[in-house]
């Protein structure tokens, strides 16, 4: 619960420490005093978005502080949360703190430790629950309406929603990714298509690495064979002789004898050895040559269906690489590339048939799972609608009847299953159920909020619970239950309600007064806590407007007897009555 909550620099309020108790505590006060200003507090501490309008016009900086206490139950549930955040509990308190500076910029702690701002609202969001107009407003929404029903199924509910999200958030992936794949797939199967004819195309032909190479060089040996013989010819009768109109002195015959000469002198001096030694070996080699010049020749004849095989062969093999790339071996490279490319539309389609068969089995996992959630509702509404209708009944609304329509229809599931809830009232008897969205007047809003709170209160309820003006509408015997209500309700939690209701403020635990007050040149706010004469002099306000009324004084004093009378017959808890 909260201990103390301290605001500085918000609105009309320069400075004040507000400090709360066990129980009910109430917080009136003259209409625009800042009563208004406290919940703005307790907004930023639970994350709200800062505002610099709501700093006070001579303020540089707004600053929130609240002592938190933490049962070992909410520990628990925050375990991760703060463990993440580096924020330990001390004593079982936790300190939070918001500050918003006059540019709007805002900075959250946790027990002294930075955190960012959406942790405040992780944290409060387990520990305090704001009620106030809007809520009421909310009622009038289906969502909010199937809300209800899920917070009243409690435990059970909870669970089959979690089952039933989890199954359809599969099924949901998995029909947006066999979409995309069958959409992905409808175009690669086109282009599959041609890739295949190419493929085809390349297989007909069936280059091989380097060929196109190899049949360019043949090419152009089979072009000029008459040359290169005439050349190999008249090169070999240069180097041995032979051949016709060729001198006899040849070349091999002509290092042959000088060989010989100087073999003659090799034994006075041996650099004519070596000399010889090395021309023995060049005509060898030149012999060699000899021979390859005669089998090249004879190799060299032409070959006229050679010739056109090779040609008609370039050919093909230029109008593939006109098609699939620069060189053979590109050509090759395309068709590696272009097979990869059918094999991976080929797994496309086997993809999508087993993501087919996996979004039908999902599907009807999820209606399975959506019927389970739909009969968990229904036993929520029934025993939620007993619950309100009895709360109404205490509420001024003595003969009302209350309905929690649960309509399913599992061929439109949506993220929360597939039921649509319609909560509808009869006020009175002989008043046709209208849905409470429609034909609910204010009044009776306001007693549906706060019924549903107290028939709520039971099923994890928040430890502190605050209610901005949740009894507009509403006077006379009717506030009186409304008070009644909260008591009840703050019987098992803390119970913090803004009202103009001296019924309601009778109730009461705790009563704050919140006061505007000026020296002339500054205009603040203050909160004090009011007791015995002074709390009779605010209801006396509360009920009349007028200072010093005796009637009033009696009639407030009634007030507070009346409701201690009530607390101490029917509802004691831990928490001294007001006296």
């Amino acid at each position: 619960m909260i201990e103390q909550l301290r605001i500085q620099g918000i609105g009309v309020i320069a400075d004040a420490q507000v400090d709360l108790g066990p129980g009910l505590t109430v917080i009136t006060g003259e209409t625009g005093a800042g009563k208004t200003m406290i919940l703005s507090g307790i907004e930023l501490l639970r994350g709200a978005r800062a505002e610099s309008g709501q700093l006070r016009e001579s303020g540089e900086q707004a600053e929130v502080d609240a002592v938190v206490t933490v049962d070992e139950e909410r520990q628990q549930l925050l375990g991760d949360v703060l463990e993440d955040l580096g924020v330990h509990i001390e004593d079982d308190a936790l300190i939070a703190r918001r500050t918003v500076s006059g540019n709007g910029r805002s900075r959250a702690h946790l027990s002294g430790r930075p955190v960012p701002v959406s942790a405040l609202t992780q944290v409060w969001s387990v520990l305090v629950s704001v009620h106030g107009q809007a809520d009421q407003a909310r009622l009038r929404q289906a969502a909010a309406q199937r809300d209800l029903v899920d917070r009243f199924g409690g435990v059970r509910v909870r669970e089959a929603l979690t089952a039933y999200q989890a199954v359809w958030q599969e099924w949901k992936d998995v029909e947006q990714e066999l979409s995309l794949l069958r959409a992905s797939l409808s175009e690669s199967e086109r282009t599959s298509t041609l890739l295949r004819l190419g493929i085809a195309e390349i297989d007909e032909v069936a280059p091989e690495r380097g060929e196109d190479d190899a049949l360019n060089a043949e090419a152009a040996v089979l072009e000029h064979a008459g040359g290169l013989r005439d050349a190999a010819v008249s090169a070999r009768s240069l180097l041995s002789g032979q051949g016709e109109d060729i001198d006899t002195s040849s070349v091999i015959s002509m290092i042959s004898r000088a060989g010989e000469h100087l073999a003659s002198m090799a034994d006075v001096d041996d650099r004519l050895r070596e000399l010889g030694v090395r021309l023995s070996h060049a005509a060898t080699e030149i012999a060699d040559i000899d021979t390859e010049l005669s089998d090249y020749r004879r190799n060299l004849d032409a070959d006229p269906a050679r010739q056109a095989w090779v040609e008609e062969r370039r050919s093909r093999l230029k109008a593939l690489c006109k098609s699939y790339g620069a060189t053979v071996e590109d050509v090759l490279q395309w068709r590696a590339e272009a097979e990869a490319r059918v094999n991976a539309v080929d797994g496309g389609s086997q993809r999508v048939e087993a993501l087919a068969g996996r979004e039908e089995l999902l599907a009807e996992q999820a209606r399975e799972a959506a019927d389970v959630l739909s009969q968990c509702r229904r036993d929520a509404a029934v025993t939620m609608a007993g619950r309100v209708e009895a709360e109404l009944h205490d509420l001024a609304m003595p003969q009302a009847r209350i309905h929690a329509e649960v309509s399913t229809d599992v061929a439109d599931l949506h993220p929360h299953g597939a039921d649509d809830v319609r909560i509808v009232l009869a006020p009175h008897p002989g008043a046709d159920p209208r849905p409470i969205g429609k034909g609910a007047s204010g009044g009776e809003l306001s007693r549906l909020a706060l019924a549903f709170e107290v028939a709520l209160a039971d099923n994890a309820p928040t430890p502190t619970m605050i209610f901005d003006e949740v009894d507009a509408g509403v006077g006379g015997a009717v506030a009186v239950e409304v008070g009644r209500r909260l008591a009840r309700l703050a019987a098992s939690t803390q119970v913090v309600v803004v009202t103009h209701l001296p019924q309601v403020a009778a109730f009461a635990d705790h009563h704050l007064v919140v006061e505007k007050g000026s020296n002339g040149a500054v205009t603040a706010a203050s909160v004090r806590g009011v007791d015995g004469d002074e709390r009779v002099a605010e209801l006396v306000r509360m009920l009349s407007g007028l200072e010093g009324s005796s009637t009033g004084a009696a009639h407030a004093q009634e007030l507070l007897e009346v409701a201690k009378r009530e607390r101490e017959d029917g509802a004691p808890r831990g928490v001294a009555a007001p006296t």
